[in-house]
């Protein structure tokens, strides 16, 4: 399919990760992940990782390159994701780009001008955060940028953080450095989107399966890695309601409960910011069989592969 890339979208808990994997296995392919908390290793239930013997020996790139103590960050995902894209193009393979963590996705397949960092900027605006909350700093951000503040969800304290130290290292608007949807190569966009009480039906029996499966558990081990000491691992959902298990903060019922009603809220993102991609052709995982979902998906990718 020459240097066609596809990729899988959509909110958590419709089948990306499974339908990434089918696509791979019917075009000859290898999956690129682009799950934030999935590029973690050790974090396996509470971000629903396909075990390895659930892959069908599909390789599978950008899943497990992190230790719990370090940070995600966008710039490095994209310069190794990109770099697993052409390689696997080399190889002759169709790359797979699979995740819900939409600023990654648009990393790897749109132009993007990741902005530079500054960590002592960056600990100075998160002082004040903590110290006084995100009110003032969203204030400072509508002055200085409307757009990007309009933008940003009111109560997301790192996003304006990162605005307003984008703003201060480039004298540019934050706004102007938002991604363009622009693909960097031919991409065909799929996406997974269906019926929304399903969807948290899944999560709510997905949330339960996790604590059932041994996350509190997995946490522990975790926390002797240094997951406390990780500041973007530690935070991942989940992942934060069982350390309050661990630290009697909460029962498991009330920690099920919580993961399942955040991971509502993230799924709502996710519909957002998914949604408003005109590029992604959507499909219903929940409409007819797999192997239907399947037909379907590959037929579309292999006709805009050929002809868009």
């Amino acid at each position: 399919m020459g240097d066609l890339v596809v990729a899988v979208v959509g909110p958590t808990a419709t089948g990306k990760s499974d339908l990434a994997i089918a696509i791979a296995r019917r075009l000859g392919g290898e999956v690129v992940g682009a799950d934030a908390s999935q590029l973690y290793r050790g974090m396996d239930i509470g971000t629903a990782k396909v075990p390895l013997e659930d892959r069908h020996g599909i390789p599978h790139h950008q899943v497990d390159v992190l230790d719990v103590t370090q940070e995600a960050s966008v710039a490095a995902y994209q310069r190794h994701a990109r770099g697993d894209i052409e390689a696997v193009l080399a190889r002759g393979a169709v790359p797979v780009v699979a995740g819900g963590s939409g600023l990654y996705v648009r990393a790897a397949l749109d132009r993007l001008e990741i902005p530079p960092t500054d960590p002592g900027v960056r600990a100075a605006l998160q002082e004040r955060l903590d110290r006084g909350g995100v009110a003032t700093l969203l204030a400072e951000l509508r002055a200085a940028d409307p757009q990007a503040a309009d933008a940003i969800e009111p109560n997301n304290g790192r996003r304006v953080v990162r605005a307003l130290e984008v703003i201060a290292l480039t004298g540019r608007p934050f706004s102007a450095t938002m991604p363009t949807r622009e693909f960097v190569r031919p991409t065909v966009l799929v996406g997974l989107r269906g019926d929304r009480g399903m969807v948290d039906d899944r999560i709510d029996r997905r949330a339960r399966w996790m604590f059932d499966a041994g996350l509190v558990d997995e946490t522990r081990g975790l926390v002797d890695l240094g997951l406390r000491e990780g500041r973007t691992a530690s935070r991942a959902v989940g992942y934060a309601q069982a350390l309050d298990v661990i630290d009697g903060v909460v029962t498991v019922d009330e920690a099920v409960a919580d993961t399942a009603l955040r991971t509502r809220r993230l799924v709502r993102r996710q519909e957002s910011w998914f949604g408003a991609d005109p590029r992604v052709r959507w499909f219903d995982p929940f409409a007819g069989s797999w192997d239907d979902l399947v037909d379907r998906v590959v037929d579309h990718v292999t006709h805009n592969g050929a002809h868009g």
